[in-house]
């Protein structure tokens, strides 16, 4: 079966690496799967050329509202996943809330990451329970085995010896939503007083003007270092090597890079939002916060407690292995495609 996957497609965000995860595991079933960025299209008549012209015989969108909106009215059923945004932003805009309760009455199945997901979706359309499933993201990681650490410490002109620094990872694209500045302040104050501790932030300039806002704070911040976007590979085996990854997003759907630390054994330090709490417990999988101070402690608690980390480690390796399956991710989008493909047929 030929099927178009529109996804928002900025380069190592979640949503671009969800999409290309899905997109590996329908065309393991033999399906062809062209992936299109949903911001090349301005409406739903442009997506109608391009089904005719590329003879699409169902669709996939990952968001409801930017990717699903552009499949309304179409011949061809389709699937939706949802994202982050659409659930904890777009359905509060009265007129994107209307266009994407519509998209979900056509769609044939939609997918969430999380219960608290399929719950926020069946109170806003309970038109749609029924055809709400619920599969977290699946997580699979490969280090460069070739990546130089100290080469990369030089890079972000970090200082000392390897083995006494202690680096905390944040892996965003540099817009609001992820809010990178909210630690820097706080952090840069602790590296004035233990200069071994460095939060490095590393991910793709997205908002051009967010994006000089962000690099003009950390460049007057001591202890805190901005990195360009690097290969998926590469940015595992920064991860692998760091002490500790950290999320401080005002809103997360399911945050790919938090599983991929569990799966890597290298701890987390999370903002308690909804979405981060339905991956971390505190005290277990990993560290929740709700403030710059809050962190401060949480992370001076993880440097001096061996064993909590330890602890907190075993525990997130063991929770992405029993509940962030790859291939039981694999067969569920199959399963669910082959329901479109039935469609076509009727």
């Amino acid at each position: 079966m030929r099927l178009l996957f529109l996804a928002v497609l900025r380069p190592h965000t979640g949503n671009a690496v969800t999409a290309g995860r899905v997109r590996d595991h329908l065309e393991a079933a033999g399906h062809v799967c062209v992936l299109k960025d949903a911001f090349d299209f301005e409406s739903p008549s442009e997506i109608s050329d391009l089904i005719d012209a590329e003879n699409f015989e169902a669709a996939l969108a990952l968001h409801l509202y930017r990717g699903g909106r552009l499949l309304q009215g179409h011949r061809i059923p389709y699937g939706i996943i949802f994202g982050g945004t659409d659930l904890n932003e777009d359905v509060n805009q009265g007129e994107k809330n209307k266009v994407m309760g519509k998209v979900l009455e056509e769609a044939r199945f939609a997918v969430a990451f999380t219960e608290s997901m399929k719950e926020t979706a069946q109170k806003q359309w309970p038109h749609a329970k029924g055809k709400i499933y619920v599969q977290s993201q699946g997580i699979a990681t490969a280090p460069n085995s070739t990546f130089n650490w100290n080469t990369f410490l030089q890079r972000s002109e970090i200082n000392g010896s390897a083995d006494n620094l202690r680096v905390f990872l944040l892996i965003c694209g540099l817009r609001q939503v992820k809010d990178p500045l909210f630690l820097v302040d706080a952090f840069s104050e602790w590296h004035q007083e233990e200069p071994c501790v460095y939060m490095v932030i590393v991910g793709p300039e997205v908002d051009p003007v967010f994006s000089r806002e962000v690099k003009a704070k950390i460049k007057r911040s001591a202890g805190v270092r901005l990195m360009r976007e690097m290969p998926q590979g590469d940015l595992h085996a920064v991860l692998k090597n760091s002490f500790a990854l950290v999320n401080s997003s005002v809103s997360e759907g399911m945050s790919a890079a938090i599983l991929e630390a569990m799966n890597l054994e290298v701890p987390v330090l999370a903002r308690n939002i909804t979405g981060n709490a339905a991956l971390v417990t505190h005290g277990v999988t990993g560290l929740l916060f709700s403030n710059p101070q809050e962190f401060i402690q949480q992370a001076k608690r993880l440097v001096s407690d061996p064993e909590l980390e330890k602890e907190i480690v075993a525990n997130g390796r063991e929770y992405v292995r029993r509940c962030h399956s790859w291939h039981v991710e694999r067969d569920t989008y199959q399963h669910l495609v082959q329901t479109l493909q039935g469609s076509t047929k009727e």
